[in-house]
This record gives C-alpha cells, sequence and structure tokens, in this order.
C-alpha cells in the first residue's frame, strides 16, 4: 500500500509540472505564435502604448522563452516581482498571476471566492450521491417496474434540463412564488440560516443534474454486476440479500462512480458557472465570467491553474480510495 502511495504521488508531482508548463504554453506562447499582442491582452485593448509597453517589460515578455517559463513556475510557489524601471510590482506566494487592469494579485481574489465554489461543489456531490446512487440501486433491483421507468424519466429530465432553466424554475417556485427561501446569498459569517437559504437552491439545482447522470450509471453498473457469477455463487450460499447487494454488489459499482466523482469534483472547484450566475453566488465561477468579458487574460489564467490542480487532486484522492474499495489495486 505505501508503495502504491509513493508512485502516485510522485506522478501527481509531475503531472502539476506538466500541468503548469501546459498552462503557460496557452496562455503565453499560443497566442505569439498567432500574431497575437500578450501585453495587450494583459491591459486592455484601450490601454495606451506607454502601459502596454511598461507590462511587457514587466512580464519579461522580451526574454527568452525557457527565462518567462521558469519565471511563471518559480512565481507559483515562490512569488513574482514585476519591475519596469522605477515601477515594481510584487506578487506574494503563491503567484497566479497580477491583474494590471484591477491592480490586483490573482491568488488573494480566488482565495475569497473559492469558499463559495467549494460549499457548492461539497453540498450539491452529498446530495447527488445519495438521491442518485439510490435511484440507480432501486432501479436496478427493481428492473422493468414503475419505479424503474418513473425514475429513469426523471434521470432523463436532469441530464436534459439545463441548469439556468431548473435553477429560475426553481426560485420563481420556491423563492419568488411561495416564498418559502430567500433565495439571496448570505456569507456564512454573517448567518447560518440565512446562509443555507441562500445555497438551499443552488445545491438542489446543480445536484439534479448530476444526480440524474449518477442514477443511469449506477443503474446500468448494478444491471452488469447482478448477472455475474460471484453475485450468483453468493446468493447461493444463503447469504441474504442485502449482504449480497450491499457487500458484493455496491462495492464494484463505486469503483466508476468514484472516477466520475473525482473528476466532477475537480471540474467544479474551477467554478460552476452557469450556478453561480443564475443564483448570484460570488464564487469562481462568476468572477471568470467576468474576467471573460472584461478580457482580464490574468484571472482567467488563475481559474485554469486552480481547475487543473483542484483535477488533479481529485484524482489522486480517488486513486488512494480505489486501493481501499478493491485490495487487487494495491498489486498495480
Amino acid at each position: 500500500m505505501l508503495a502504491y502511495l509513493i508512485r502516485r504521488l510522485f506522478a501527481a508531482a509531475v503531472m502539476l509540472v506538466v500541468i503548469i508548463l501546459v498552462v503557460f504554453c496557452i496562455f503565453f506562447l499560443v497566442p505569439k505564435w498567432a500574431g497575437v499582442d500578450i501585453a495587450l491582452n494583459f491591459v486592455g485593448k484601450q490601454a495606451d502604448p506607454a502601459a502596454v509597453e511598461g507590462v511587457r517589460e514587466k512580464l519579461g515578455l522580451g526574454d527568452p522563452v525557457f527565462v518567462q517559463a521558469w519565471e511563471f513556475f518559480k512565481g507559483i510557489f515562490a512569488g513574482r516581482t514585476y519591475a519596469a524601471g522605477g515601477d515594481v510590482t510584487h506578487c506574494a506566494a503563491p503567484c497566479f498571476g497580477y491583474s494590471f487592469k484591477t491592480e490586483q494579485s490573482v491568488w488573494p481574489v480566488l482565495t475569497e471566492r473559492f469558499p463559495v465554489t467549494l460549499a457548492l461543489a461539497l453540498g450539491a456531490a452529498v446530495l447527488w450521491l445519495i438521491f442518485g446512487v439510490a435511484a440507480g440501486v432501486l432501479s436496478a433491483l427493481k428492473r422493468g417496474t414503475l419505479w424503474d421507468r418513473g425514475a429513469m424519466v426523471v434521470a432523463l429530465a436532469g441530464v436534459s434540463l439545463p441548469i439556468y432553466f431548473t435553477g429560475l424554475l426553481s426560485l420563481a417556485i420556491f423563492s419568488y412564488g411561495l416564498g418559502w427561501i430567500d433565495g439571496e446569498f448570505v456569507p456564512l459569517e454573517d448567518s447560518l440560516t440565512g446562509w443555507l437559504g441562500g445555497m438551499i437552491l443552488p445545491w438542489i439545482t446543480l445536484a439534479f443534474l448530476y444526480a440524474a447522470m449518477y442514477a443511469r450509471i449506477t443503474r446500468a453498473t448494478m444491471l452488469e454486476i447482478l448477472g455475474e457469477d460471484y453475485i450468483r455463487t453468493a446468493r447461493a450460499k444463503g447469504l441474504k440479500e442485502q449482504v449480497v447487494i450491499s457487500k458484493h454488489a455496491m462495492r464494484s459499482t463505486l469503483t466508476p462512480l468514484l472516477t466520475m466523482l473525482g473528476m466532477d469534483l475537480g471540474a467544479l472547484m474551477g467554478g460552476a458557472i452557469l450556478t453561480e450566475t443564475t443564483f448570484s453566488l460570488p464564487g469562481l465561477g462568476q468572477k471568470v465570467l467576468d474576467a471573460i468579458k472584461n478580457h482580464d487574460l490574468p484571472f482567467i489564467l488563475g481559474v485554469v491553474l486552480i481547475t487543473s490542480l483542484a483535477v488533479l487532486i481529485a484524482n489522486l484522492v480517488v486513486d488512494i480510495l480505489y486501493a481501499v474499495i478493491d485490495p487487487r489495486v494495491r498489486l498495480a
């Protein structure tokens, strides 16, 4: 188990370096090859030539590519100083970039908004795992029944309906119509009940989409596993159906679900743009959307890095959980 963990950690460290280099190429090399002035992207198209030249000098865009890559990589771990003549700007570690439009370091803004996105993703994940997996298992056990057909119809609706539709519909019914939920976001430090009231509809809306997908995957996987020889053997030995399902069938069903969960949670850490915009949540998704509208490249770059790192960490955790669920993974 220890050797397996060391191998996975080493692979994650290598992948981290690759991710940073790929992000650097996407934001700094590819535009340059396409003939785009990178400095102009950092200060905006309406900036005067002196400001553009100052940013070009600050970012070291005239340096060799390997020097730029090293400064970008080093800045994430050790901070970075942008200097042009007597104008010096310091970006403390971890430096995910500096916005010369808003005169802000990217990292403090992202960390301020990240808890909202984290709460949204984790809260929705709990709901979609509970209801999605339960619905999928029951549909597999009651295949062909009214419950099975009804659950799959609801799942199909959840996959098909966009979040901005279900989100606005839930606001119209439960907030504006019935008045059960305020629907306005309230910081957790201000009021716990107000925070829960502002998060419950986003949680349900986001969970509805993912629960539908998890229910369909769980049903298909469970039906396949229930036809395996070892399940028939367990039943032939006289084990209770509850034991067969919980200890044998569910253990194999969890493997693909863990893979999906790692990818989904990792992606949501970069911001659930539609959900956060629909419910006016001050998370990473809303910030990156504002950055796209304002052509604020450093914040877009920072969110891309955060998302990539979140997916990497989530998949590392999933790899470790594989070894816990399936002992055969320890030999891999």
